[in-house]
């Protein structure tokens, strides 16, 4: 793709995630339409001239849901209608609830439908990509998703409750960003209300042990993620009880409850930093094991860092989050051990490692 990558609502939810995942496969950043570009036809249409690919990502979710998204289909339709060049593709982040008779639902089907004519019109392509129920790292608890609500009540120490048991079809963030890229995606996971809240439940009671819960399947990981990303950096680092007699010191770094991984011992001589680098999916522990050492971490596509120090006589391992980039730097005068463990054996072919320096 060389030509621009529009997006709109691109400081939200799903418009970061786009956003990380254009980072991460190497597309050009996409070009943010702002509430205000949107208000205003003519410059809106300036940007929208000639690009391969517009999503339009932005909506309202609460409030007066069906007039919001309808008035942001007709901002967007207003600058696609004065495009010297239209946009090759025209994508519309829909929802599986479109024209179900509630406001939201209703908003979204007028909004699909003004997009639809209006591309017809202009010879773009139009792509109505129907979303299901959207989870992931850094949702909004009461607003974006029931996954984000349990998560963070449960990482607050509340006790979440079912008021309505169903059955949902979820969909990492992630995967929903690939489809409206245009790029290969997973299928949703069906999962029942009160099983995904048993799920999160279970993994809060491993975690709060500083154990890994059972991560057999690709859902699972996501949803680990989603939830450590509710702790970060309220719990990090993470004290390890150091086990002591006569004999010397145990101290137990990882108990996984399902599923396997790779653990691997490295040496970082002074001065040098290792890292570098943000996943998107993999979960990875740092426990420094001899030496000092500083541990950065930063959010992909936000500026602020978090340090952390740590030193091999006071065990405590750094979980670095998903798209987060890190690095590891030794700031003692002798060489730093280091124990790494990652959920996954790494694979050449697809390492989910992508450089990002944590310090511009």
């Amino acid at each position: 793709m060389t030509s621009p990558l529009i997006l709109t609502g691109a400081n939200g939810f799903l418009g970061w995630h786009v956003r990380v995942l254009a980072r991460a496969h190497g597309l050009p950043d996409p070009i943010a339409v702002t509430r205000a570009d949107l208000r205003h036809p003519d410059r809106l249409a300036g940007l929208l001239s000639g690009a391969d690919r517009v999503l339009h990502v932005a909506g309202v979710n609460r409030g007066d849901a069906d007039l919001g998204n309808r008035e942001l289909a007709d901002q967007l339709a207003a600058g696609l209608r004065r495009c010297a060049t239209p946009p090759k593709t025209v994508v519309f982040a829909d929802s599986i609830q479109a024209g179900n008779g509630t406001a939201y639902g209703d908003g979204k089907a007028a909004a699909a439908a003004t997009l639809a004519e209006t591309t017809e019109w202009s010879g773009s392509r139009f792509e109505d990509i129907r979303l299901p129920n959207l989870f992931g790292e850094h949702g909004r608890p009461h607003y974006n998703s029931v996954v984000a609500t349990f998560c963070r009540e449960l990482a607050d120490g509340n006790t979440p409750r079912v008021d309505r048991d169903r059955t949902l079809d979820l969909l990492h963030a992630t995967d929903a960003a690939a489809l409206l890229a245009g790029l290969p995606a997973a299928e949703p996971t069906p999962c029942g209300v009160g099983d995904l809240l048993d799920r999160l439940r279970e993994m809060a009671a491993r975690y709060a042990m500083g154990e890994i819960p059972s991560l057999t399947s690709r859902f699972d990981v996501r949803l680990f993620n989603t939830y450590r990303s509710h702790l970060f950096p309220a719990t990090t680092p993470f004290p390890l009880p150091c086990h002591s007699d006569t004999r010397g010191d145990l101290v137990e770094a990882v108990k996984v409850h399902g599923g396997g991984g790779q653990t691997f011992v490295s040496t970082t001589n002074p001065g040098i930093t290792r890292g570098e680098h943000f996943h998107l999916a993999k979960v990875e522990r740092f426990l420094v094991l001899r030496g000092e050492a500083l541990i950065r971490v930063r959010r992909v596509l936000h500026d602020d860092i978090h340090t952390f120090r740590v030193r091999g006589e006071r065990p405590a391992f750094v979980d670095m989050p998903a798209m987060w980039a890190h690095s590891i730097t030794n700031i003692g005068d002798s060489d730093l051990l280091t124990m790494f463990w990652s959920n996954e054996v790494f694979d050449p072919g697809q390492p989910d490692t992508f450089p990002e320096r944590v310090v511009a």
